[in-house]
């Protein structure tokens, strides 16, 4: 019988599907995925909760497929957020070693955490994450532990991620009318790079596309940390209503059209091939090349990711991504977005599967679409601990304290 805080759950709240995925820890520090559920989403709009019965209907539908494949109990998840509401931006904190030896201790990490987090921030949003970048001692760069270390001056680089806090109060309540409780809110990029990424990846410079239903999250490493987060309110669900306008074809029709038969590059496809496309109403289906399809999802595709570029190009880390960039999401299932993907970013694109640190149901889990959920397992595992969050990191500790005054704020 596994023991209740080696029991880590990940909550993947997505426009189009909530996913649930429990993990248990390993003595080797690796995750045994031990239960999967998923069910449809319809209480979503671009990753922020439209209607909270329907949310709280499928988030219950979810996590007891999983509670029955684990055959155990959970009460407490790692939920994920993402949207367009999403902001990142960088800041730096400095502040005098304390003490007469000037070693520098763990009050002072924590001093200089909150001098880089005394920023100006608008009343209706939060910082969901501080994110340290680097430490600096008397000017000594790339310090990524401080501790213990001698120095008369100490800085630090973060990187803040902020969040609309009424998304942020949605989803908490959300998985409390569900009957659980919210260990943490994790912002779903970084979660899944948890996942994904490599730590060679990170060391050399990567950006991660995290590509849904309803967004498209992008998150940047440079040096193995993030330093550059943002999300665009386009996803796999502007493809799928591109096609049901363009072939005049309900949207289920079109989103399993797309699933079956969709290719984001016109030139992959033959173009002799037919699909068979149903109609509206009582009208007959009707034969169609499959480059038609095609030809609808490109052009969507490719704004996409024109969007995403011009966002790395702000940024001007363009030139520090030496791993090129990595796909994940259910919207990077889509045959040909790699090549398509290389193409418009000029880097090379590989699609992201969660295998990094995982055993047990591999083979169920092996898909772009659960590297959100299984993030987040990972995430839990290496910060905390589903009977009560632990951790020697203070961020993360300020963190789960901020998520139970908001908890207690909807009571």
């Amino acid at each position: 019988m596994a023991r209740k805080e080696d029991i880590f759950v990940g909550l993947d709240i997505g426009t189009t599907k909530i996913c649930a995925v429990i993990g248990e820890m390993t003595d080797d520090d690796g995750v045994e995925i031990i239960g999967i559920g998923k069910a449809p989403s319809n209480g979503l709009r671009k990753g922020v909760v439209i209607d909270l019965e329907t949310t709280v209907e499928s988030i219950t539908k979810a996590v007891e497929d999983a509670r029955h494949m684990a055959g155990i109990d959970i009460d407490r998840v790692y939920a994920g957020i993402a949207g367009g509401h999403i902001k990142g931006f960088n800041s730096r904190g400095v502040i005098a070693v304390s003490g007469k030896d000037r070693e520098i201790t763990q009050q002072d990490i924590d001093r200089v955490m909150e001098a880089a987090r005394a920023v100006a921030i608008p009343s209706d949003r939060e910082v969901i994450h501080t994110l340290p970048q680097e430490f600096i001692v008397d000017d000594q760069h790339g310090i990524k532990k401080p501790l213990g270390m001698y120095g008369v001056r100490l800085e630090t680089d973060v990187h803040i991620v902020t969040g609309a806090v009424t998304s942020a109060q949605n989803i908490i309540k959300s998985v409390n009318n569900a009957g659980l409780g919210v260990e943490d809110i994790v912002l779903q990029q970084l979660a899944s790079a948890e996942a994904v990424l490599t730590d060679d990846e990170k060391e050399l410079g990567v950006a991660l596309i995290d590509m849904g239903g309803g967004t498209t999250d992008l998150a940047i490493f440079v040096e193995g940390s993030i330093w550059h987060t943002a999300g665009l309110s386009l996803g796999g669900n502007n493809v799928t209503n591109d096609i049901a306008m363009g072939l005049s074809t309900p949207n289920h029709e079109a989103e399993r059209i797309k699933k079956l038969y969709g290719c984001a590059m016109e030139d992959m496809v033959d173009p002799e091939e037919c699909i068979e496309v149903p109609s509206v109403s009582d009208r007959p289906p009707r034969k169609l090349f499959r480059h038609a399809l095609c030809a609808i999802i490109e052009p969507r595709i490719e704004e996409i990711f024109e969007l995403v570029a011009r966002e790395i190009r702000q940024t001007r880390y363009d030139d520090l991504i030496g791993a090129g960039i990595v796909m994940t999401g259910g919207g990077s299932s889509l045959a040909g977005i790699c090549e398509l993907g290389e193409q418009v970013f000029g880097l090379p694109v590989r699609l992201g599967m969660p295998k990094r640190k995982i055993g047990g149901l591999v083979d169920l889990v092996s898909s772009p679409i659960y590297a959100t959920g299984v993030g987040l397992v990972l995430f839990g595992c290496k910060y905390g601990g589903i009977s009560g969050f632990q951790s020697n990191n203070q961020q993360f500790h300020s963190i789960f304290q901020r998520m139970k005054e908001w908890f207690a704020d909807l009571l």
